[in-house]
């Protein structure tokens, strides 16, 4: 098994999140605020089918680039999944769920990351 950092996680998240046409793509630095994770990525999608979509996508692209997803919580109802892989926390909502929940706001002092290196150009 290959030992994945958690900057190279972060990159496959959100590249496998980007390519299924994820909206607002967002990625926290969670180090400065909590031992959990060193990231969160934390993307909606319209349609329940559409965030299933998604998390098998990162499945696939993490497993491809040599890791092991850790956990997967939420996947049937698809309206908020949680996907665990060691340094990075994924989270995919669908747009309802991501309003109520709202966790950038929940962890409004996790500094935002600059991302957009790794998102496709319009």
């Amino acid at each position: 098994m290959t030992e994945l950092n958690a900057k190279k996680e972060l990159e496959i998240a959100v590249k496998a999140i980007d390519s299924k046409k994820a909206n607002d793509i967002v990625a926290l630095d969670m180090g400065p605020v909590s031992l959990m994770a060193d990231y969160f990525v934390i993307a909606e999608a319209p349609s329940n089918r559409q965030v299933q979509a998604i998390v098998n996508e990162l499945k696939d692209k993490y497993e491809e680039a040599g890791g092991t997803v850790r956990f997967i919580e939420g996947f049937q109802a698809a309206q908020w999944v949680l996907i665990d892989l060691g340094d990075v926390i994924v989270h995919i909502f669908d747009s309802e769920h991501r309003d109520f929940y709202n966790l950038e706001k929940l962890w409004y002092d996790a500094p935002l990351v600059d991302i957009s290196e790794f998102l496709q150009a319009d």
